[in-house]
């Protein structure tokens, strides 16, 4: 099955009691028993819905695993993925994640023994030189979130099995459509869903697929026994955007290439992060690891001064926190979505007070252009 049929028939399909094309939603929080410990198939909502239920067999089968979950958030995910872990265990982590995956292991999991370092994981041997004897994990983010890094998949799997880690993706900015990071021999591939599986800023969610029947009773415990559960109403509202993804991306993308294009060529644009053009530093390994590039852009202005001058002016950009939705949104890392890192790091990283992060959107391309031509004039 490729794809986009997946996308509309993966998982489970309907309602065989009425016949229903979409999966209904099952707004309940327990069920019936024939007996004590007699059910059919769920017993109480933060253990399994069958609208959870639904999406996690779908997201398990465009990514390719073994199981899925769905979490409230893509911080939920993040965070239930880490109690796999122990007091004391470390894991080596991209440097340039976002700013909330930053905070939760720096402030957060880190008061619970749980250890990250931070390195910039497109080289290899900085990965190999971060590795210590209680290390557990590498954790990658491809492309990175806001300057659209790109890390060797397959080659840092490779090096987490000659170490005994696992291998752990988060895959929300190429998603399934573009991306499959078990195939390329990952552990664990995690989305903020709320982005472009979602695709209509209309819901907060969390996904994550694991590759292993061990993972996978290891990672319902934890949800079960923390809760942190996506409700019926938003997990179908991800399966509805599901089935438009394959499309949705496409356009993204085609927008996005002609936007990279504009911004190239424009004199007031110093710099521009896209693993679409020739000149990034790793565009051959996402050529060849992604069937595309993504509807994502960060370029920089010169100065947190004009750039904000450009967020002001944007009519058809929103100014917004997010990504991934029909609508172009525009926002600045470094006082929006990672501000939670401290200055010197964001510096020491290249996340300048002047760089500014777009999410082409699916409106027409002309427009978004002369939009973006007015703001930087």
């Amino acid at each position: 099955m490729n794809k986009k049929t997946k996308m509309v028939h993966g998982g489970i399909v309907g309602d065989p009691q009425t016949g229903a094309v979409n999966t209904p939603i099952y707004q309940v929080s327990t069920y019936k028993q024939e007996g004590v410990g007699n059910f059919k198939g769920f017993e109480y909502s933060r253990t399994g819905n069958p609208t959870r239920h639904a999406l996690e067999e779908l997201i398990k089968d465009l990514e390719e695993g073994h199981r899925g979950f769905a979490f409230g958030s893509g911080m939920a995910a993040i965070t239930a993925v880490m109690m796999l872990f122990n007091s004391g265990d470390h894991i080596v982590m991209t440097d340039d994640v976002y700013g909330g995956t930053y905070r939760v292991m720096a402030k957060v999991l880190s008061r619970l023994g749980i250890e990250s370092t931070f390195v910039d994981t497109s080289s290899l041997e900085k990965i190999e030189s971060a590795v210590k004897e209680n290390t557990k994990a590498i954790y990658i983010e491809t492309p990175t979130n806001p300057l659209l890094k790109i890390t060797d998949v397959r080659k840092v799997t490779e090096l987490a099995k000659q170490n005994g880690l696992l291998t752990i993706v988060d895959n929300t900015f190429s998603t399934p459509y573009w991306q499959t990071p078990i195939t390329l021999g990952a552990d664990i591939v995690l989305h903020s869903a709320t982005k472009y599986i979602g695709g209509h800023s209309d819901v907060v969610g969390g996904l994550v697929v694991v590759n292993s029947v061990q993972l996978g009773e290891d990672l319902h415990f934890v949800q079960n026994s923390t809760g942190g559960v996506l409700g019926p109403q938003d997990s179908w509202l991800l399966m509805r955007g599901i089935k438009t993804l394959g499309l949705r991306m496409e356009a993204h993308e085609k927008n996005t290439l002609q936007i990279v294009q504009f911004l190239t060529g424009h004199p007031g644009v110093n710099s521009v992060y896209y693993p679409g053009l020739e000149t990034h530093p790793n565009h051959k390994v996402a050529k060849v690891q992604a069937g595309g590039f993504g509807g994502m852009v960060s370029f920089d202005v010169g100065s947190g001064e004009k750039a904000e001058e450009v967020l002001a002016k944007t009519k058809y950009f929103t100014l917004a926190e997010s990504l991934g939705a029909v609508e172009s949104l525009i926002s600045l890392p470094a006082k929006m979505t990672h501000a939670s890192i401290p200055k010197e790091r964001r510096q020491e990283l290249g996340i300048t007070e002047g760089l500014i992060r777009i999410s082409v959107g699916i409106e027409d391309a002309e427009d978004l252009i002369e939009d973006l031509k007015q703001a930087l004039a």
